[in-house]
């Protein structure tokens, strides 16, 4: 007896609702409802259908101005999420096939209000290596790290931080002015990668790119790092390729959409799974 096999459909409801409740969540202030039908393409009533259901069940609120608002309940789910274990548990098998692939130390970081939070740390087996520790705070303008994150972030949160960071010097090569290190993030955002070329300590070298949400801004930043003798600067385009490979990945496996890397393109490379292994130069 055959057994008639059902593919998945899309759910139209469900569809709407999360592109009502992603739309809002991108709106801090709000958006009444004629926006809402503006910018989602569905018609007042349906639109309001929508609203009403959610509003009612406390997952949306309107405020003074009746712009819908993210509700308590929303964000108390949100907080149960857990999501930062949740990447964490995502990211571990792509970040060891890269230690693997690549023998040097990886590196799994979040932004931290103005600080980098590193997440994972996978050593390198090499005597002499570069070592950070979970739970270590860094600065955002002196590591790749966190100037991936910094040249990913949507852009009122990328320019609040451009003009509140402060620039402190960390060694003879660390950016020290705004004019510099905006310079510096639009040189990032051009080629999809990050450099920390002996700004935070003499000597070692990293390279890190971001993790992107399905709006394409960096939620996470990966890197490798090393001694500037194993990481020469011949060598760090094949390294910039290998980490967007494990980026994609992760940000696939989170829900992320993709799309080709180019001149000016700011998404990463193809899903690892599909290749055997990475062409390091």
């Amino acid at each position: 007896m055959k057994t008639r096999r059902r593919q998945a459909q899309p759910v139209g409801t469900l569809s709407k609702t999360l592109k009502i409740l992603e739309l809002i969540c991108d709106s801090p202030k709000g958006l009444r409802l004629k926006e809402i039908s503006e910018k989602t393409g569905f018609n007042k009533s349906t639109a309001y259908r929508f609203l009403a259901h959610l509003e009612r069940e406390g997952y949306l609120v309107r405020n003074g101005s009746q712009s819908y608002v993210l509700g308590i309940r929303f964000m108390e789910m949100a907080a149960r999420g857990h999501w930062v274990e949740g990447l964490r548990s995502i990211a571990w098998p792509f970040l060891l096939d890269l230690q693997r692939l690549t023998s040097e130390t990886v590196n799994l970081a979040l932004l931290d209000v103005d600080a980098v939070l590193y997440l994972e740390v996978l050593e390198s087996p090499h005597a002499f290596r570069l070592v950070s520790r979970p739970g270590m705070k860094r600065p955002l303008h002196c590591t790749a790290l966190g100037k991936a994150l910094l040249a990913f972030l949507s852009e009122p949160e990328r320019e609040r931080l451009l003009n509140s960071l402060a620039l402190e010097r960390q060694t003879a090569k660390t950016i020290t002015t705004r004019a510099g290190l905006r310079k510096e993030i639009a040189t990032i955002r051009e080629r999809g990668y990050a450099i920390d070329d002996e700004e935070v300590n003499v000597g070692a070298r990293c390279v890190a790119v971001p993790v992107l949400d399905s709006r394409e801004r960096a939620i996470a930043s990966i890197s490798l790092a090393a001694p500037v003798s194993r990481i020469p600067q011949t060598k760090i385009p094949s390294l910039a390729k290998a980490l967007q490979r494990t980026a994609t990945a992760i940000s696939a496996r989170i829900g992320a959409r993709t799309r080709e890397t180019g001149k000016g393109k700011t998404a990463m490379d193809a899903d690892p799974l599909l290749h055997a292994g990475f062409a390091l130069g």
